[in-house]
């Protein structure tokens, strides 16, 4: 039997490389996904491979500087101004903004086009020099993990919804007769700052967080900077707060509070799929992480990653790679991969999907994460900071935090000092991502 014409003919390439995370067979369901593209439009081939995340933006940088950049690539929320500053051998920018290339389309191969569906709060995100520049894979934000059963133990019916209400809990788990030595636990991590100055509506950069043009100058001294760090020091000099002794120590944070050493934990919602729900474990719930009560929330940390388009494709490639990233996001799609991955529903349609066959009800928990997220009034504070150096800027952030809590330092004073050395290492980032010649090769460490 023959062979169509469509058979003989050499099908196009689509090279998409994406994010890994220590999730057992994390891209699996994507890879199925790409499958099922493309026997639905048999003239592409889509090949996924994985790179971990932090790795990532080193792998995309060798491969196009060799010729080879890949056709998609999907950065770490935290490493999306590294994606900007990626350029070939002759220095232009590999990736070019998807909503240009899609322009006022609807649909590309048939494919419904998803980016006015993207939930407010990734979309704000994603909007980096006035367009959206990247379609969103994952998405996750900071919540609190509740054992019920201490709060409950210590007279107290409802999780705390602010500062105010969550020290006040703290204090009531500390008088429990046996109870735990300390109440509360997460990590030094800038993430959580983000996610402390976003809820305040807060900034940490000039140019709208670098969201309307590359960032400048930082500030970690600001009113909303400083009153998280305050309020943190208060519960570690009352000995409700502890300190696992290690930057980013989420898996220390995690046993402390598996364990029944605390009551309370921040976590990503991410930690959903492994430590909330379960029947085994009644006593523990997920709630909104509270907020600072003397403002209303105004907006959230945002994880997760990003589909990025290479710069200077063929219409035939570029038309199917953009098709490719509206499949993956059609909510049904997106509702599946919610439920495999844990990923906060990046679309509108995907949560009315999980809400309307049952899903949020049979698994209220993870309604959580978008509850939060569109609890955002989309000032530019509500929206996190596209970070030039990153690492710089949150170790500096880090190492402050740490001195204030283990050593005593004076709150301002330190995060003046702070200050300082972010600035430093945001002009290096600059200097090294502007300048001519050969790089620095920390500009491509991932900061989280």
């Amino acid at each position: 039997m023959g062979s169509s014409a469509a058979d003989r003919s050499p099908r196009t390439v689509i090279d998409v490389l994406l994010s890994e995370y220590p999730f057992p067979g994390f891209l699996e369901p994507v890879r199925q996904r790409a499958a099922e593209f493309e026997r639905a439009h048999p003239e592409y081939q889509v090949v996924i491979r994985g790179c971990y995340y932090e790795d990532l933006p080193t792998q995309v940088s060798t491969e196009a500087l060799a010729g080879k950049p890949p056709t998609i690539a999907s950065y770490y929320s935290g490493a999306s101004q590294q994606a900007i500053d990626t350029v070939t051998a002759d220095g232009r920018p590999v990736f070019t903004p998807v909503a240009g290339q899609i322009g006022d389309r609807t649909e590309i191969l048939g494919e419904p086009v998803i980016l006015d569906d993207l939930v407010d709060a990734c979309r704000d995100f994603y909007r980096i020099g006035g367009e959206i520049a990247a379609v969103p894979l994952t998405l996750s934000t900071m919540l609190l993990y509740t054992n019920t059963a201490m709060l409950h133990a210590a007279g107290i019916d409802t999780v705390p919804s602010t500062w105010d209400e969550l020290s006040a809990a703290c204090a009531a788990v500390a008088r429990l007769d046996g109870g735990p030595a300390h109440a509360i636990t997460w990590p030094i991590d800038g993430k959580l700052f983000q996610q402390a100055v976003a809820l305040q509506g807060g900034l940490f950069l000039d140019n709208e967080n670098g969201h309307a043009a590359r960032a400048t100058t930082v500030d970690l001294t600001s009113a909303e900077v400083m009153a998280y760090v305050e309020w943190w020091r208060e519960l570690a000099q009352r000995g409700q707060y502890v300190y696992t002794g290690k930057f980013e120590d989420w898996l220390g944070n995690g046993a402390a509070f598996a364990e029944q050493r605390v009551a309370f934990r921040v976590d990503s919602s991410f930690a959903i799929n492994f430590m909330s729900g379960d029947p085994a474990e009644p006593h523990v719930t997920v709630s909104m992480l509270p907020y600072n009560g003397r403002t209303a929330p105004a907006g959230n940390w945002i994880g997760g990653d990003a589909m990025w388009l290479a710069d200077g494709l063929d219409p035939v490639t570029r038309d199917g790679a953009l098709a490719f990233m509206q499949y993956l996001n059609s909510p049904r799609n997106a509702a599946e991969w919610h439920k495999a991955s844990g990923s906060t529903p990046v679309t509108k349609g995907a949560a009315a999907v999980l809400e309307t066959e049952g899903w949020f009800a049979a698994h209220p928990v993870h309604r959580v994460a978008t509850g939060q997220l569109e609890r955002t009034d989309r000032s530019p504070g509500s929206s996190v900071p596209v970070f030039p150096g990153s690492h710089g800027i949150q170790t500096a952030i880090m190492a402050a935090m740490e001195d204030v809590v283990v050593r005593g330092a004076d709150p301002l004073a330190r995060f003046t000092r702070a200050t300082a050395e972010a600035q430093k290492a945001l002009d290096h980032y600059n200097a090294t991502c502007l300048g001519e010649g050969p790089r620095d090769p920390g500009w491509l460490v991932v900061g989280t």
